[in-house]
């Protein structure tokens, strides 16, 4: 399957929703009244696109209706296609990092940070670059060996000390290894954490403080987020945020039972770009975020 038939299914959940409202919206109001835009409101804001978002969004269509520009749900729909696709760009990526490209995934328990290492690795290796891996989550042995399991996999060898030593001393032995091997890109794993408990993100501030130190140069800051989580992402992506200004976010479990809608009110919030998207449960189901085909797939079936 394509990417933009990977990322139409991962929002399946989402285009079902916004499609069957606007079905029974128009049959019920075939014009454009006040209660047509709030019923419209509560559909959007139902898909997970965020109230700041829809009242930005409805602002816009009600000049739109004013000028016989849209006049129907097909109408709405391309107009809210082409909105998403403009909050989507406002995300500013990074240039791209010298060599050791380092990259610190942070995110709450079970989002999928260390399986979603495991899968940019591999990706990495397969483009011919050399890959070393960081087990900075030293609170679980099971984090540990599992990070271990991807490196014996795909072919790079993970820096780890014993369960419950310092993360950040983990992560200073990380780059100085990468920096002396000659490494092209270094990953590493946190614990899962709430976002809410300040000691545990002051620790995330510690490693950013080894980091800049030890690697004296940018480095990616990737915030992983669960697509299943709603509007919880958007409170993760806030204060995440706060803490370590993140510059880039992966959103995992976009499975077609997911409301995807989320991605558009984060990037908006923290103006940091989507760069992949999980789909599924392969490697290959790890793909990168295409705006218009993310766009599309709000509100186009893509195997239609």
């Amino acid at each position: 399957m394509s990417i933009f038939g990977k990322i139409g299914s991962g929002l399946a959940a989402t285009r079902r929703a916004l499609s069957e409202g606007l079905q029974a919206l128009f049959v019920d109001r075939p014009k454009m009244d006040p209660q047509t835009f709030d019923r419209l409101e509560e559909i959007l804001i139902g898909a997970d696109l965020g109230v700041d978002v829809t009242r930005r969004f409805l602002d816009g269509l009600r000049a739109a209706v004013d000028s016989g520009e849209v006049t129907d749900a097909a109408g709405i729909k391309r107009k809210l296609s082409a909105y998403v696709i403009t909050v989507l760009q406002k995300g500013v990526a990074q240039p791209p990092l010298a060599p050791p490209a380092i990259t610190l995934f942070v995110g709450v328990n079970g989002v999928g940070k260390t399986t979603t290492i495991g899968k940019r690795a591999q990706q990495l290796r397969r483009a011919g670059r050399t890959v070393l891996l960081a087990a900075g989550d030293t609170f679980r042995a099971g984090a540990i060996e599992q990070l271990q399991i991807w490196g014996e996999r795909v072919g790079a060898e993970v820096i780890c000390h014993q369960v419950g030593a310092d993360p950040a001393a983990v992560v200073y032995d990380a780059v100085c290894a990468a920096r002396a091997r000659g490494i092209d890109a270094l990953l590493i794993d946190t614990a899962g954490r709430l976002q809410t408990r300040s000691n545990l993100m002051a620790e995330l501030a510690k490693m950013q403080r080894v980091i800049s130190k030890a690697a004296d140069a940018p480095y990616e800051r990737t915030l992983v987020l669960d697509a299943t989580t709603g509007q919880n992402a958007l409170s993760q992506a806030r204060l995440f945020h706060q803490q370590i200004n993140v510059t880039s976010v992966i959103l995992t479990k976009l499975d077609g039972t997911a409301r995807g809608g989320i991605v558009v009110p984060v990037v908006e919030e923290i103006v940091a770009p989507v760069t992949h998207i999980g789909v599924g449960e392969g490697v290959d189901d790890l793909v990168p975020f295409d705006i218009p085909a993310f766009a599309a797939g709000l509100v186009d079936d893509p195997t239609r």
